[in-house]
């Protein structure tokens, strides 16, 4: 039950993203130091919480992990490149919300710790999609309320993809360890190819580049405050 109430976190930073971007849109310097801050706190996570266990599991189910994701992702990124406008954008933030609820369920797999952390580094990137998605679809769309909800709607698919993490908890270890390495694969992804892309579409300021350390080094004191 408190596995579900975390979860559902990310969901509530989504909706408070999309209403606040309908009411008063922020800005591009905004957007990139919170994209800069995010990208710092997911690869925080990839790299302190889930690199670590793998490092002592099966060499084969890592390989095997670790390519499966890097083809998810070049799909999601050539479903990008291949639809235009908000249906291109809908589709790719709709699977990488949804690899994302999976990655999460899989850290409360290994342990509450590895949860919580990820559920902080994940309510905030699923914060900046709903900024980013809404920003999008308010272009196009005259009602706030059905752009709030389709926001919304899709970071329901979260706590979908936690859903499915919980019949592979049941699995033979090797196969729990190549899902780890796919969901590592993700969000290593999500920062480099992502985040940090769309961070640097306008050109930096020294504050706003430093925000991508002040989120790695936020998440890392916390791994040590909790531990």
């Amino acid at each position: 039950m408190a596995m579900w109430l975390f979860i559902l976190a990310p969901v509530v930073a989504a909706a408070m993203g999309a209403t606040i971007a309908v009411i008063r849109p922020p800005g591009i310097t905004l957007t990139s130091a919170i994209q800069h801050f995010t990208a710092g706190v997911v690869f925080a996570a990839a790299a302190g919480e889930i690199l670590p266990d793998l490092k002592h599991q099966g060499f084969w189910p890592v390989i095997l992990g670790s390519v499966a994701g890097v083809l998810a992702m070049l799909a999601v990124k050539s479903l990008e490149t291949s639809t235009r406008g908000s249906v291109s954008l809908l589709v790719a933030v709709g699977v990488d919300v949804f690899i994302d609820g999976l990655v999460l369920g899989l850290g409360f797999v290994a342990g509450q710790r590895e949860g919580l952390l990820l559920t902080i580094a994940l309510t905030l990137e699923i914060l900046f999609l709903g900024l980013a998605v809404t920003t999008e679809l308010a272009e196009t769309s005259r009602s706030k309320l059905a752009v709030v909800g389709t926001t919304v709607g899709l970071s329901l698919l979260l706590p979908v993809g936690a859903a499915v993490a919980i019949p592979i908890s049941g699995m033979p270890q090797p196969v729990i360890t190549a899902f780890f390495a796919f969901g590592l694969v993700a969000l290593l992804y999500l920062v480099t190819e992502e985040l940090l892309v769309e961070a640097h579409a306008e050109p930096d300021r020294p504050w706003v580049a430093a925000m991508f350390f002040a989120g790695f080094l936020l998440l890392f004191m916390l791994e040590q405050a909790i531990a």
